[in-house]
């Protein structure tokens, strides 16, 4: 990527989600339905179609959320002309903070069920999500996880779909980053269900080729990650594949940087995170890296995007990471609404919703049929200097067969 072989980190990074996977909500999920505390207003009208949004607005992954419900507001307004209706109905957002602790999705996902609400969507964590499909499973409702990358929910069951990519593809793109590079890699990942997740994908997309592939797992509780990254280096891998999300990136970083990893790693590449972190959590070890991600705003043309980066223009903003992520759920949203008779009949909606294939705002994406998987194009860029900011630079754009995930079954 960016010229010797063997020269750079491999970071599958700040994507979606990280998680305090805890285990308390596995048992929640099959109780009757409750009212949380500090729950939503009461269902509206019947007039209206009633959505649940579970996302993190605190905690963790309260920047993924934030960005997560800009992108569904702009995508409903985009499907709906502009009406927020479909249907004939009025769609109504209520939002409810789970801030990325699974045990309060569930209860909060519990009391929209117990009001009569059909849909809900949102979930940047992982942990999250494969708390609330197996709900939506139990209570025959309509689920549309966010950004949320675990490759368990693809396929998990008939009511669950997806609005972001998936751990797979993150590592496909990485794959291709991969020619001439040695045998032994290393993955560097928070001890999460999306840093398992990825360790359990590095091994399977690139142990598959003949890779040796290690993992070093740091507890999502540390904050002196000197240690860790010390392990790093005495591993001294051919390739690095960091899986990191959340606002301890910067601190992972700077430990990476000091304990000279980047000089012993032969090979660097991250996911791309978030605006705000670049110049805090990369600083000048940018330039030593090759970034994978699944949306550049530059990059797609398409009239979802057009209309997505010119609203957001018109706020002096742009488009971040997760913000297709919600865009392309208030895609689905509206489609599954509209074909099915306003939200009220839950098998029609997903019928309308598997194996369609539409324009979002990265290019065409397709929900497979079988499994959920939502296909779409992926990216490789690197991070350039303009004016004194980074600006991510489009190196290619992956074509969707080149990403798409095997089918689960």
């Amino acid at each position: 990527m960016h010229g010797n072989r063997l020269s750079r980190l491999l970071v599958l990074a700040a994507l979606l989600a990280a998680v305090a996977a805890l285990s308390a909500a596995a048992s929640s999920a099959r109780s009757t339905p409750s009212a949380a505390p500090n729950a939503p207003a009461a269902a509206r009208g019947s007039g209206d179609v009633n959505v649940g949004i579970v996302y993190s607005r605190t905690g963790l992954l309260a920047a993924y959320g934030a960005q997560y419900v800009q992108g569904l507001r702009f995508g409903i307004a985009y499907a709906t002309k502009g009406t927020g209706r479909a249907g004939g109905r009025k769609i109504n957002l209520t939002l409810v903070d789970d801030a990325g602790d699974p045990a309060k999705a569930v209860t909060a996902a519990k009391d929209l069920i117990g009001r009569g609400y059909k849909i809900i969507a949102g979930t940047a964590s992982s942990g999250v999500a494969l708390q609330l499909a197996p709900l939506a499973d139990q209570n025959k409702i309509l689920y549309i996880s966010g950004p949320a990358a675990s490759d368990a929910i693809t396929g998990i069951n008939r009511y669950t779909f997806r609005s972001g990519r998936q751990t797979y593809q993150d590592v496909a793109t990485a794959d291709a980053f991969l020619t001439g590079v040695g045998r032994k890699i290393v993955v560097f990942a928070q001890d999460t269900v999306f840093g398992a997740g990825n360790a359990a994908a590095v091994t399977a997309v690139l142990g598959g080729k003949g890779h040796t592939v290690t993992r070093i797992l740091v507890p999502l509780t540390a904050s002196d990650f000197t240690p860790f990254a010390q392990q790093v280096k005495q591993a001294n891998p051919d390739l690095l594949f960091v899986a990191w999300a959340g606002t301890t990136g910067p601190a992972m970083w700077r430990a990476l940087d000091q304990q000279g990893v980047f000089g012993v790693s032969n090979k660097v590449v991250t996911g791309l995170a978030e605006r705000a972190t670049w110049e805090p959590a990369f600083g000048d070890v940018a330039s030593k890296i090759s970034f994978l991600s699944h949306y550049v705003s530059t990059a797609p043309k398409t009239k979802a995007n057009d209309f997505l980066v010119a609203a957001m223009k018109k706020r002096n903003q742009v488009p971040d990471l997760f913000t297709p992520d919600g865009f392309v759920a208030g895609q689905m949203l509206v489609r599954a609404i509209e074909r099915s008779g306003g939200g009220e009949n839950v098998d029609a909606m997903i019928s309308a919703l598997e194996g369609w294939s539409f324009f979002a705002p990265k290019g065409q994406q397709t929900i497979r049929r079988r499994d959920h998987a939502m296909l779409q194009p992926m990216f490789q860029v690197k991070l350039v200097r303009k004016a004194g900011k980074y600006t991510p630079q489009l190196l290619k754009q992956l074509k969707v067969t080149q990403v798409a995930p095997p089918e689960r079954r």
